[in-house]
């Protein structure tokens, strides 16, 4: 029977509680957060994470990294949102048209 004690947290052993808890494959690549432990697919993703999660206690670089992150990803939000609207008006004056020339 084992026993956990709240003192005997480590940053290791957040870690792998966190990689446990996300069933991270051990040939994975995997971005990890160095506050809480969680796995992440992509650096940007991690920054994200810092900037959401853990904003009060970032350095310059953490933060710098979340910034341009975020800055991505509003720009890349910014174009999928154009696409979609784009798509949306081909897709109504196309079905207008049809239902102009069938009937």
């Amino acid at each position: 029977m084992s026993t956990h004690t709240e003192d005997s947290t480590t940053e290791s052993t957040v870690a792998a509680t966190a990689c446990e808890e996300y069933a991270v494959p051990a040939e994975t690549d995997a971005f990890v957060c160095d506050h809480c432990g969680a796995p992440f697919a992509t650096e940007e993703y991690r920054a994200l994470h810092w900037g959401l999660e853990h904003g009060e206690s970032l350095g310059d670089e953490q933060r710098a990294a979340f910034e341009d992150a975020a800055a991505d990803e509003t720009e890349t939000l910014k174009l999928f949102r154009l696409k979609a609207l784009g798509l949306l008006v081909l897709l109504y004056f196309g079905l207008l048209m049809t239902y102009a020339v069938v009937t």
